[in-house]
């Protein structure tokens, strides 16, 4: 999708910028250009300097501006020349397209929506729209685990937990405090309270064996779709509320191991 929001913006600037631009992704592979013939060709040259900083580099008469979210550029965009005038334009369409590719991606991505939902930041008949919008399975079943923090380390709890789940397209990790970590696990229809038990309690092991960080782990029950996230959340929330005063010894907490509801 960053392909077809990067062809539209360079595609709106080639008469504006008289020379040829576009955008090189990590591998440098040219990914929107204004001269069509040259998109998936491949500059391994460029990668090299990709590799080391968001500065302006000259490469074969092209300037090229990295940008991107993080510390290592996911692209960079090209402008035809190497004088200050193409130092200037490069700069400008990074900026451009970097605010772009940010809007684009708090607006669709997946993580961030299941986030808001949770949280109660998005209105319920707005769910249901944005759930078709991302092409979410509306009978899928789901459930929330809360992953509190205790003791830790240098080690970072949260990309410990995201390689635990690497898989984004059914499973979504994400912080809501410095000490409270998500995650909304895709379920399959056999499964029962024993078996998200299990899969808590496998968290938090691997958590204290490896990492030597101590956590306690809150279950919400399991629901179907999206809209009733939020209600899994605030269970799971509980459960761990009602386990710090009635049973502080227990590292796994289940909404359905209460007995209150």
């Amino acid at each position: 999708m960053s392909n077809r929001l990067f062809q539209g913006l360079v595609h709106q600037m080639r008469d504006s910028i008289d020379a040829t631009i576009g955008v090189v992704d990590e591998t440098a592979t040219i990914i929107a250009c204004s001269d069509l013939s040259r998109v998936g060709t491949t500059n391994e040259f460029v990668s090299l300097d990709l590799s080391d900083s968001h500065d302006i580099f000259i490469r074969d008469g092209f300037t090229y501006k990295p940008f991107g979210s993080r510390v290592k550029p996911d692209y960079a965009v090209f402008v035809e020349g190497v004088d200050d005038a193409a130092a200037k334009y490069a700069s400008i369409l990074a900026i451009a397209l970097s605010n772009i590719k940010q809007y684009y991606d708090e607006k669709y991505d997946r993580n961030n929506f299941i986030k808001n939902v949770i949280l109660d930041n998005v209105l319920p008949g707005d769910i249901v729209i944005k759930a078709r919008e991302l092409h979410f399975n509306a009978e899928i079943s789901r459930a929330v685990f809360l992953i509190r923090i205790i003791s830790a380390n240098d080690i970072s709890a949260y990309d410990v937990i995201q390689n635990l789940f690497p898989d984004k397209n059914k499973d979504f990790v994400f912080n809501i405090t410095e000490t409270d970590i998500v995650l909304v696990k895709e379920l399959k229809s056999t499964v029962d309270s024993k078996d998200l038990e299990k899969l808590a309690r496998s968290i938090a092991d691997t958590l204290s064996s490896e990492f030597y960080t101590r956590v306690n782990v809150g279950i919400g029950t399991a629901v179907v779709g999206v809209k009733d996230l939020a209600r899994s959340f605030k269970e799971a929330q509980m459960a761990l509320e009602v386990g710090k005063v009635f049973d502080t010894d227990k590292v796994i907490v289940s909404y359905d191991n209460l007995g209150i509801a």
